[in-house]
């Protein structure tokens, strides 16, 4: 072979891997193709509706959906059980032995398994049992922070058209920052978040810039949010209710499923006071989400359910004209009962007050959360259920001081 000849067969070589790295590079920064479906935890086998779609997702009846049981206590059984509620909706579902609790197993040798890895990449969906979030990210990142094999896999899924989907810790997992040893949730206004303690790295499904969070509407954790949304510098957060879902698609279109809704917080103009030692934030903003409901949240544009298509309420004609008031703001469905009383009423404030309990760390701090309905709020009434939505509601939290006892 001549010298030219090498020479050019050399050159032909280096723009092959030129062209492959390329390819590589542009299918990494490429939205992925496939769907998120996000459970805020406790989700029924009754609930028709989230696991239909979670098997339609995934390709349809006979589609092959990888039952990832990390986070359980007890993989095994959580395996063996989400495997039969998925294949009663028509799927072909299998577990995967991945998990720290498996007994007589290596969690870290069957994350970078090529046999495991390859099922995960044949399939139409990866599903995450709930449980504890910490243990997926400790069986599937390695100590470095990369990704292994099995973790690749699923990613694979999601970049080629598939579904991943999760409850509860599996969907605490999907966005880049997670809440990890978490405290309570007045705790965590009192005293703070810090990272490699409440806070710790997800799996970033969502990408970087939404927040996500689990079982909010019946454990009041829309509170919990807001000091790990900026901790982090995220702008919107999204907190997902029990036996519900959203699904959000590579255009970051959200659409709500399930039994209830989910709260969107949004802290674009939010700001805080930092002259007050105590957590406080203004002008931050709150939606509620309902079942049916589409939203963008790249272009913040907002499509109703069928049931409330033509239901905007008109802020002249309030149905109600009454005091919203609550000293249990971190209660179950608190927040969403005072939103709803307080878009449809004369009145455009409501408070909410939330207290320790005695015993705990800071037994004198308590906060005012302050709910505005302006210019900027809208409400949307179902034609056919008691069922809102509510719309860009303002927020205001301040501290309190509470003297003890503060009653007789």
């Amino acid at each position: 072979m001549t010298s030219f000849a090498k020479a050019l067969r050399m050159l032909c070589a280096s723009l092959v891997s030129f062209v492959v790295l390329v390819s590589h590079a542009a299918e990494a920064d490429s939205p992925p193709k496939g769907h998120l479906l996000i459970a805020g935890g406790a989700v029924r086998a009754d609930n028709t509706e989230v696991w239909s779609k979670l098997v339609e997702l995934a390709g349809g009846k006979g589609a092959r959906i990888a039952v990832m049981p990390s986070a359980a206590g007890n993989p095994l059984r959580s395996g063996t059980n989400l495997v039969a509620t998925l294949n009663k909706y028509g799927a072909q579902a299998f577990a995967v032995p991945v998990a720290v609790r498996f007994k007589d197993r290596d969690y870290a040798r069957d994350a970078e398994d090529a046999a495991v890895a390859q099922s995960i990449r044949d399939a139409g969906g990866v599903y995450f049992a709930g449980g504890d979030q910490g243990l997926i990210t400790k069986a599937l990142v390695r100590p470095d922070g990369t990704r292994t094999a099995v973790l690749q896999a699923i990613w694979d899924v999601y970049q080629k058209g598939g579904v991943i989907g999760g409850s509860s810790a599996g969907a605490a997992i999907m966005s880049s920052t997670m809440y990890y040893e978490a405290k309570t949730v007045l705790g965590t206004l009192s005293v703070g978040v810090n990272d490699g303690r409440e806070l710790a790295p997800g799996l970033g499904f969502v990408g970087k810039d939404l927040f996500v969070d689990q079982h909010l509407l019946a454990r009041g954790r829309f509170a919990r949010m807001l000091p790990a949304m900026l901790k982090k510098g995220y702008k919107q957060g999204l907190g997902i209710d029990e036996n519900t879902a959203v699904i959000i698609n590579g255009k970051h279109e959200v659409e709500v499923i399930g039994y209830q809704g989910a709260l969107l917080l949004d802290l674009a103009l939010a700001t805080t006071n930092g002259r007050e030692k105590d957590f406080n934030l203004s002008n931050a903003r709150i939606s509620y989400l309902d079942r049916g409901d589409r939203y963008n949240l790249l272009t913040r544009q907002y499509t109703p359910s069928a049931d409330k298509a033509g239901g905007k309420l008109d802020p002249a004609k309030p149905f109600l004209n009454e005091q919203v008031y609550s000293a249990d703001m971190l209660g179950h469905n608190t927040v969403l009962v005072m939103m709803e009383k307080l878009i449809n009423n004369a009145r455009d404030t409501a408070i909410g007050i939330a207290m320790a309990a005695p015993g705990d760390p800071r037994e004198d701090l308590g906060f005012e959360f302050k709910l505005t309905r302006d210019s900027e709020s809208v409400g949307y009434e179902s034609a056919t259920a008691d069922a809102y939505t509510i719309l860009n509601v303002r927020m205001d939290v301040r501290p309190l001081k509470i003297t003890r006892p503060w009653y007789q």
